[in-house]
């Protein structure tokens, strides 16, 4: 497909290679498994790579609806329509299956990452010109707002039908939630593949290594969270909190983009920094409430595999631990941030105000060693004869 343009061809297989080919690589990969779908022998195991597993129909009649509802409540999604015309609806469920489907995205993620790196960012790049370390954390902040943009989006159109303001219940009510509409499993689906296409990509863009462990941070605790809020069933959380969260990382990585455009522009980040407070405080507020309040007081308590019940003590106070230490360690890089910030604006004022203190003005000089003052030439010879009185007649 030709994404980059090559100025002289590497070895073959070597690390070069790999890193200036890898989109061509991933993308015949890709195209391989889409031509399995034309053949009846190797169509049944392409079509688990490319399409949602694990299809449930139900048929949602009067009678029916009363006993799911307390799987799937009538405010839940646009999707879903309860109704007394026996109308069979499609929800999903997860399973050994999804992995193949997440490895298929992974390799379109790998794909649309290469497709804006070298149509966008680049070409920015050779207008800035900024420098090594300003270049990395310029790419990094470009593609993780268009994936932050796209995903807000998306999940704000999963949640506008919700009635969370006035039934916030329905983060508990009904567990275990086994059942998704294929909105939420396949954004689900979409998160797990581009947070572990990350990964390859710290090779590929040749991340330099100061920045690969606070990298690596970020995606470990993005994919243990997100996959956990999907085995465990609590994909209707997991939603609620990664949609602000997702919109504070927008503005802070759009920030930085305009601010590597100018350095004056500077606005985004006062912004951002009140909303990263507010969003830590919601989640932490959210989650204590759904683990802490609204799961132990469901009908349904107890660990079943078969079910998907994971709504025991020990499992409920993990996730808890697991929300709350993280929020800590964010705030605690934030007050970091903002306190190395501070220092710098403060060293760089100290520094203004030597350059104009009155101690550095030249002196005048010394007007017993010569030279002039207020435009009188002084002599330096001590001999210089004196002006004398005129003497007084007595009489």
């Amino acid at each position: 497909m030709g994404f980059r343009k090559k100025n002289k061809s590497p070895p073959v297989l070597s690390h070069e290679f790999v890193i200036q080919n890898h989109a061509d690589m991933v993308s015949c990969l890709a195209m391989i498994i889409l031509l399995g779908l034309m053949f009846e022998v190797t169509a049944k195991f392409a079509i688990m790579f490319i399409t949602v597993q694990y299809n449930v129909t139900q048929v949602l009649g009067e009678q029916k609806v009363r006993s799911t509802t307390s799987v799937v409540p009538q405010c839940l999604f646009p999707a879903v329509v309860l109704d007394e015309r026996h109308e069979p609806v499609n929800f999903y469920q997860y399973g050994p299956k999804d992995v193949a489907t997440v490895f298929f995205y992974l390799l379109i993620a790998v794909i649309l990452h290469a497709l804006i790196q070298e149509y966008i960012l680049d070409k920015m790049n050779r207008r800035l010109h900024l420098s090594k370390t300003k270049h990395s954390k310029f790419n990094e902040s470009g593609q993780l707002a268009a994936f932050y943009f796209f995903s807000f989006a998306w999940g704000c159109s999963i949640l506008t039908a919700e009635d969370f303001a006035t039934s916030p219940t329905f983060l508990w009510e009904g567990y275990p939630h086994t059942h998704m509409v294929f909105q939420v499993k396949f954004f689900y689906i979409c998160q797990i593949a581009y947070w572990l296409h990350a990964l390859p990509e710290l090779y590929f863009q040749k991340i330099r290594k100061e920045d690969i462990p606070r990298q690596l941070y970020y995606i470990c605790l993005y994919v243990v969270h997100i996959t956990g809020a999907y085995i465990l069933n609590l994909h209707r959380l997991g939603l609620v909190l990664l949609v602000p969260h997702y919109l504070v990382e927008l503005l802070f990585h759009a920030s930085r983009l305009f601010y590597f455009s100018d350095e004056n522009k500077q606005k985004g980040f006062t912004l951002w920094a009140l909303l990263f407070v507010i969003a830590r405080l919601l989640t932490l507020t959210v989650s204590v409430l759904t683990f802490g309040f609204g799961l132990p007081r469901t009908e349904n308590q107890g660990f079943s595999l078969a079910e998907g019940n994971f709504n025991v003590l020990t499992i409920r106070m993990t996730c808890l631990a697991a929300i709350c230490l993280t929020q800590a360690w964010m705030m605690w890089k934030f007050i970091n941030f903002q306190l190395k910030k501070w220092r710098e604006h403060s060293q760089n004022q100290a520094s203004k105000k030597k350059t104009v203190s009155p101690k550095n003005k030249p002196h005048k000089r010394d007007p017993g060693k010569g030279g002039s003052s207020n435009g009188v030439v002084k002599s330096e010879d001590k001999t210089s004869p004196r002006a004398r009185k005129p003497k007084t007649l007595v009489g």
